[in-house]
């Protein structure tokens, strides 16, 4: 009866595994214009998504200057923001997005490093 447990107990752990290497990333990114920070955090963000999330993610770049609705609707103060919308917890990024280690840091695709 252990063996079965152990057996059951490796299954779910592999099915968890499959699911967060398939688990999808929804990303918004508030830019101002044109501007070159929001030029950057745009190049930043899409190489990052490339190279980490590779067919497993959707971003949506989206202008405040064109649509200041959503950006009240999502309470941005400052652009580029982006927006971690999933997986959850929801988390924000303020910035250009150049510092590829803390944005892999939060979006947790990079795991902590001990102190």
């Amino acid at each position: 009866m252990t063996k079965k447990k152990s057996v059951s107990s490796t299954r779910e752990f592999e099915k968890a595994l499959k699911k967060s290497k398939a688990e999808k990333y929804l990303l918004k990114l508030y830019v101002t214009g044109l501007t070159p920070a929001s030029t950057r955090a745009i190049a930043n963000i899409k190489k990052i998504c490339e190279e980490h999330l590779n067919g497993r993610y959707e971003l949506e770049v989206i202008d405040i200057y064109q649509q200041p609705v959503l950006a009240r609707g999502e309470q941005i103060i400052a652009a580029p923001t982006l927006i971690r919308k999933l997986p959850l917890p929801l988390r924000k990024f303020i910035g250009d997005m150049s510092n590829t280690e803390k944005i892999l840091l939060g979006l947790d695709l990079r795991p902590k490093k001990d102190k």
